[in-house]
C-alpha cells in the first residue's frame, strides 16, 4: 500500500493506493470527504452519509486529481460538487 500527502490549494490530502490484481484501488481524502476510483460504490456511500466523488479509469494519484467526476454523492452535491468537474476541484471543495 502506498500513502502519499498530496498537497493541493484548499489542504494537504492523503493518498492511499493498494495493487489490485488487475487495476489499483485509489482514494484521496480531504477533510471533509473523498475522490474515489470505479472499485468503490458511490450507491454505499451515499447510504453512509458520506461526502465522495467517483472518477473511473485512473492508476495514479496524478490520474485522479484530472479525472472527470462521474458521479457524487448527496452530501458532495449539498457542498457544490457535482459530475463533469475535476477530481482536483472536488476536493478542493472538501477542505
Amino acid at each position: 500500500m502506498i500513502i502519499e500527502q498530496i498537497p493541493l490549494e484548499n489542504g494537504t490530502a492523503i493518498g492511499l493506493k493498494l495493487e489490485m490484481q488487475n487495476a489499483p484501488l485509489l482514494v484521496i481524502r480531504a477533510d471533509k470527504g473523498f475522490v474515489m476510483c470505479g472499485y468503490m460504490d458511490t450507491e454505499m456511500a451515499n447510504k453512509l452519509g458520506d461526502v465522495a466523488a467517483k472518477v473511473r479509469g485512473v492508476n495514479n494519484f496524478e490520474d485522479v486529481l484530472h479525472a472527470e467526476v462521474l458521479d457524487v454523492t448527496n452530501h458532495a452535491k449539498a457542498l457544490g460538487i457535482k459530475a463533469g468537474m475535476k477530481g482536483h476541484e472536488a476536493l478542493e471543495m472538501m477542505f
